[in-house]
Formats: structure tokens, C-alpha cells, sequence
């Protein structure tokens, strides 16, 4: 009786007769044979089907057999003699199908991003997909294990609020019973109530931004992670993203492989990255971005005479035109700046001391130079870019009820919060990473709506 298992596990079965229940995923014949690729969700086999090894109607079936069709088949596992695979040798009366799959709309021809994401619910069992849920799946599994060994709990958030964290500008507003509430920009405020009970707590939940942008590295609803930690200072805050970004890097290196492999992943760029981060000064940050930009204009000029696909070009001519004046102080990065800024560096770079202009209501003032917030960036490398925004918090009560007058916001909606400088106020701080990007990053893609199981943009919420 053959045994029953799953891909993942075949090679400990080389020379035994096993039982796989999956799905067609490609398919390849001639007149004495039939290559079955088989998918299972736990990876991808060959399995051979010999007109001379089997009977007539399991060769038959083998040939009724569509792209995506469901079905169990038993065989022999045998090692490929020249690579490092296994293969299925089907036998007799080994395939019984359970559904043949009719018109399967995402073919192996070549797709648009448009029609696969309007399809993303078949589109993630392609092999593209496949990979990034995987390693997204470990990047999310990694970080929880580093916060957990060190010492920190897990402090959810609500997802309701009745206050914005980052601005007003991009709220969801939803009706709330007999008033209004707000689909949650960030757990932050809430994460530093937690600091001050538990001194060191991640949140780790959804956040919504109703922001009007199509670029490849926003979404209208991300997965964030927040810690907040109290008695934690701005140079406290960039050495734990430090360790936490190297931690998930090694743990992807070493759990995720044949994902990156498949994504064809410049795996050798992460594992040379090495601490410490580079550290840089808004205000150098501002000189080297200006002195690098002709140079990156030429580039993206290049490539988009050689860009194919509409959307890629679409975001090659934004870019170059957001691109086309001198950077200003004052002014916040955009994508394309970052992306110039983190390609001559082979690891991730820290930008601080932001302008207090463009930082929240909540960032502390750098006491040594009152123009300035205690507010840092983390760039990835590669021209990736911004992956987790952090600081330290404002800990006066009267600086605080002044920026909240400063931003236009309710005071009455704050009123929780500014207890937290009333009664035991102390220097606090902490981050929040997103996991999109984060993935997209390390796997070495080009769009975070990759990284995410269903992206929802200013023009897709279906499926």
C-alpha cells in the first residue's frame, strides 16, 4: 500500500511507493511518455508516466488530465541521476482524478500585472507567488521569535480609533454606531500606553492609510510591526532595528533558500550585509542626494526605453520626473530619493534627524538643534529604500498639547494620550516596520502589492 505524504517529505521516501494528493500544474508528452508536473502547496514534482508501465486507462487519465486539475497519484520515488530532484514514476492504476479543471484562466503564456491581480485568487498558486508567501510567511514568524526571546509582549492595538496617528489627510472614516470612527493609520499611540505598563511591547497588526498614490510601495492597507519601549532614546531605537534587521536577514537566509533561489534572488548581496548600518544626517543626506541625482536621471532614462510594460513605464516617467529639480531642506524623500541614496551603500542606512515639519505631531525635538526631530528612517539597500520609520516621542506635556494645536487636531481626542505625559513621563521611543516591504526587499522584487496575499490600492479592493 503506497504511503500517503506530501512533497516536502519525499526524499525520505527514494525507492518506496507513495500516495500525493494535488493539483496539475504543468504538463509536457510525446507518443511513449507523459511529464507530469504536480503541485501539492508544499512544493512541485515530476511525476513520469511510461505508456510501457502502465495500464491503459491510467495512461488515458494521465492524458485528460488539465492545468489545475485535482487528483491523488501513487508511484515510485526515484532520484534524478544527474540532478538534485526526485521524481514520481506513476504506476498502474495510479491516478485517480478528482475534478478536471476547465479553462483555467492563468495559462503559462505571459500575463499582465492587471489581469493577474484581478485573477490574484488563482494567481497565488503560480510559482511566483508561492515563493513570497513563503518567505513573507517566515519574515513574520522571524520577527515575532526575535521579540519573544527578547523579552517583549505581544500588545494589541484596535483597529477602530478615534484619533489619527500620522495625519489627517489619509483617514478611512466609517460610521461607528451614532458617531464616527477611523480604520487605524498605526498601533503606536496605543503601543506607548503599553510601554508605560509593561516598559518594552510590539503591536503587531493592519494599518490604513487613504492615501491617493499608485506607486509599487504603497498600499492602502499593510501589515505593520510597532514596538514601543520605554526609557529608550533615539540612539537605543536604531542599534534594536539594527539587531532586528540582521535577525530576520539570517533567518530568511537560512529558512527561505529554494524560495529566493526560484525568485532568482541575489542572495550573495544578503548575506555579505554586515553591522553597523551606515548613519547618516539629514542634512548629508540632502548634499549626497543632490550630487547623485543627474547620474540616476541618465539611468532611469535608459530603462525606460527599454521598458515593455505599461505600468513599469508609468513609474519610470514619475520617477524621473519627481527627480528633475534640486532636492530642498525642508522636504521629506520620496521613493526615487531614497532609492538613490541607499544604492551606493552595500547595507541599509539609518537617515536621522528629520526636519520637525515633516514628522508627526508625536516626534521629539532634538534638544542641540531646535530645527530638527529625534526621528529616523531605516533605507534598505539596493534602492529599495524606506522599511521602518521610528524616533523617539515627545515626553513634555506642554510641547505636546502645542504640536496637537500646531496640527489642527481635537484636543479632546488626545486627552488619553497626553495622560501618558502627565503621570510618569519619561524618555520613550520605538518603530514601525512593514512587512511588505520588507518581503520585497529581501526577495528582490520590484512591487509590494507582490507581498501581501490580496493588495488593496486606491483602484483594486477585489477580489
Amino acid at each position: 500500500m503506497p504511503i500517503k505524504t506530501t512533497i516536502d517529505k519525499i526524499p525520505q521516501f527514494v525507492d518506496q511507493e507513495v500516495t500525493l494528493s494535488g493539483w496539475l500544474y504543468n504538463k509536457r508528452e510525446s507518443k511513449k511518455l507523459k511529464f507530469l508536473e504536480i503541485r501539492d502547496g508544499m512544493g512541485i514534482i515530476q511525476a513520469i508516466v511510461g505508456i510501457n508501465d502502465v495500464d491503459d486507462n491510467t495512461w488515458e487519465q494521465a492524458g485528460s488530465l488539465t492545468q489545475e486539475s485535482s487528483l491523488h497519484i501513487s508511484g515510485r520515488i526515484s532520484k534524478h541521476p544527474k540532478k538534485d530532484e526526485y521524481e514520481l514514476q506513476v504506476m498502474p492504476g495510479g491516478i485517480d482524478i478528482v475534478q478536471i479543471s476547465v479553462d483555467y484562466p492563468i495559462t503559462p503564456k505571459e500575463h499582465g500585472s492587471g489581469f493577474l491581480f484581478q485573477n490574484r485568487h488563482l494567481w497565488l498558486r503560480s510559482k511566483r507567488p508561492w515563493a513570497l508567501m513563503r518567505i513573507r510567511s517566515e519574515v513574520i514568524h522571524a520577527i515575532r521569535t526575535f521579540f519573544y526571546e527578547d523579552g517583549y509582549i505581544t500588545f494589541d492595538a484596535p483597529i477602530f480609533t478615534p484619533n489619527a496617528c500620522e495625519g489627517t489627510t489619509d483617514l478611512f472614516e466609517v460610521p461607528y454606531f451614532d458617531s464616527v470612527a477611523y480604520l487605524s493609520q498605526s498601533g503606536q499611540l496605543y503601543g506607548e500606553t503599553g510601554a508605560m505598563s509593561h516598559r518594552k511591547i510590539v503591536v503587531f497588526g493592519p494599518s490604513f492609510r487613504a492615501e491617493k498614490s499608485k506607486t509599487r510601495r504603497h498600499l492602502t492597507e499593510f501589515w505593520h510591526i510597532e514596538p514601543e519601549i520605554a526609557w529608550f532614546n533615539i540612539n537605543d531605537n536604531m542599534e534594536l532595528m539594527e539587531r532586528l534587521t540582521m535577525f530576520v536577514i539570517e533567518w530568511v537566509l537560512r529558512k527561505c533558500r529554494p524560495e529566493l533561489e526560484l525568485l532568482e534572488r541575489d542572495i550573495k548581496f544578503l548575506e555579505n550585509i554586515k553591522t553597523p548600518f551606515i548613519r547618516l544626517h539629514y542634512d548629508d543626506a540632502v548634499n549626497q542626494l543632490n550630487e547623485l541625482k543627474p547620474d540616476r536621471i541618465k539611468e532611469l532614462k535608459k530603462e525606460l526605453k527599454a521598458a515593455t510594460d505599461e505600468t513599469l513605464q508609468a513609474e519610470l516617467k514619475r520617477e524621473i520626473e519627481e527627480l528633475g529639480t534640486d532636492f530642498k531642506w525642508g522636504g521629506d524623500f520620496g521613493a526615487p530619493d531614497e532609492g538613490i541614496l541607499t544604492r551606493q551603500y552595500d547595507r541599509p542606512i539609518f537617515v536621522h534627524r528629520f526636519p520637525r515639519g515633516i514628522k508627526a505631531f508625536y516626534m521629539a525635538p532634538d534638544p542641540e538643534d531646535e530645527r530638527v526631530s529625534l526621528s529616523i528612517d531605516m533605507l534598505a539597500p539596493e534602492g529599495y529604500g524606506e522599511i521602518i520609520g521610528g524616533g523617539q516621542r515627545a515626553e513634555d506635556y506642554d510641547y505636546l498639547v502645542a504640536q496637537i494645536k500646531k496640527h489642527n487636531l481635537p484636543m479632546e481626542a488626545y486627552q488619553w494620550y497626553l495622560d501618558l505625559r502627565k503621570y510618569g513621563t519619561n524618555p520613550h521611543g520605538g518603530f514601525g516596520l512593514g512587512v511588505e516591504r520588507t518581503v520585497a526587499w529581501l526577495a528582490g522584487v520590484h512591487s509590494i502589492r507582490e507581498c501581501i496575499p490580496y493588495p488593496r490600492t486606491i483602484d483594486r479592493v477585489y477580489p
